[in-house]
């Protein structure tokens, strides 16, 4: 773990390569799932086979390639009453969430009496990636298959590695209370390349979503253009600025919230308070000899976490903004003034009592975030993932004559007299 203060001389070195630090793949994972890739648009279904048995462990023909209807109707049925309804809660919130998001169309006429608008159309369907390796995550297939949902996307596909064949029944109810057409016992990149080119029994997607591994990440970036896809995702991340009023040990629990999830994640906190730092990092280490997920998330903090001590909270802010981290707690009374200088992060958790780990589940918005600095550029998983605008434009006599030579004038001197023609004809 990194331990550092602004107030020493070496610290903007030290900061500046915990901004730059890598803690995605490369190298090897590109070129093997350029090779996994080339052979599921090649072979098709015998591809997804082959992959299947030699990373999964099953025969997708003895198990079978999908999980029908009546299978999931029945996870969600044998579900405890607590958790059936904790995962129905949640469906609710995101869904409504979700709906503020649908833009609307557009359609008027400017002064020069052209009439100029967009209308916005759900993609066919969408195909959606839930992890199955370390861990399941039910709450994955609704924070994607819901906003589908609500853009009114025809077909919503689903794919999820089945180590063994099995699959975690959680992960079936929610799939079926969120509305998937399809379930299909693969993952990995070939499940990915299977959603972009179709194979004999996946039909292909037109967008992508949903978080995976490095050779996920990687088929997704490879493939898009052939598909739309949500974001290029990699380890989980959360940045906590906390002043020293906290209760160290709820700061420690949201720290280790990320650290558990793969040993690449990163977990930062940021305080005043360097007595409070100390003890942050104290309950940390109790909290890790008493968690399941320990050797995990040991690894994480210890190769990724830090802890930072600044003059000031305010100073904090524009560290923080480099980092551009996927999740920003601001753990404070009053948390405004700092949520008010923050121009890059995935998903901003306000006040004390708002642990990351609510937004993961029953908040509403969505805990697809972009992680690695890409909150810079790009937001979460929306509706608008799912959507796409098509403007049209329409012109009477008048309103032609009105704007028309002017793109006579424009067309001529890009050296383009056919585009000129098409236009001056109708003067």
């Amino acid at each position: 773990m990194v331990r550092l203060d602004a107030s020493d001389p070496g610290f903007e070195a030290a900061f500046t390569d915990l901004v730059n630090a890598r803690r995605e793949a490369d190298g090897d994972v590109s070129r093997d799932v350029a090779t996994i890739v080339r052979a599921v648009r090649v072979a098709g279904d015998g591809a997804l086979r082959d992959y299947t048995r030699d990373f999964d462990g099953h025969d997708l023909d003895v198990t079978g390639w999908g999980v029908s209807r009546a299978e999931r109707r029945a996870a969600l049925d044998g579900l405890d009453r607590e958790l059936r309804g904790a995962l129905e809660l949640a469906a609710a919130r995101i869904a409504a969430y979700h709906c503020d998001q649908k833009p609307a169309d557009r359609d008027m006429t400017d002064a020069a009496g052209v009439r100029l608008g967009a209308r916005w159309n759900a993609v066919d369907a969408a195909g959606l990636y839930v992890p199955g390796g370390r861990a399941a995550y039910p709450s994955t297939v609704l924070m994607n298959a819901i906003p589908a949902r609500v853009a009114g996307v025809g077909r919503v596909t689903m794919v999820t590695p089945t180590p063994n064949g099995e699959i975690n029944p959680l992960v079936l109810a929610a799939a079926e209370i969120a509305g998937v057409d399809e379930v299909w016992r693969v993952g990995g990149a070939q499940a990915i390349a299977a959603l972009a080119y179709g194979t004999e029994q996946i039909r292909p997607v037109d967008v992508i979503v949903g978080p995976g591994n490095a050779w996920v990440a990687e088929a997704k970036r490879q493939l898009y253009g052939v598909v739309g896809i949500d974001m290029v995702a990699g380890p989980s991340e959360i940045v906590v600025v906390a002043d020293g009023a906290n209760d160290p040990t709820w700061i420690a629990a949201d720290l280790l919230s990320q650290a558990e999830h793969d040993p690449t994640s990163q977990s930062i906190l940021f305080t005043d308070d360097a007595a409070f730092a100390a003890a942050v990092e104290q309950a940390v280490a109790a909290q890790l000899a008493a968690l399941a997920t320990g050797a995990t998330a040991a690894t994480a903090w210890s190769d990724n976490g830090a802890v930072i001590v600044v003059p000031s909270l305010d100073a904090a802010m524009p560290l923080v903004d480099r980092l551009a981290p996927e999740h920003l707690e601001l753990a404070l009374d009053d948390p405004e003034a700092l949520f008010a200088k923050v121009r890059h992060a995935g998903s901003v958790f306000l006040g004390r009592y708002t642990p990351e780990a609510v937004g993961d589940y029953v908040a509403g918005p969505n805990h697809v975030l972009p992680t690695g600095r890409r909150a810079r550029f790009a937001s979460g998983l929306s509706v608008l993932d799912f959507m796409k605008r098509t403007s049209f434009i329409a012109c009477t006599p008048s309103s032609l004559a009105a704007i028309g030579p002017a793109a006579v004038a424009l067309a001529k001197a890009e050296g383009l007299p056919a585009h000129a023609a098409s236009v001056a004809v109708r003067l």
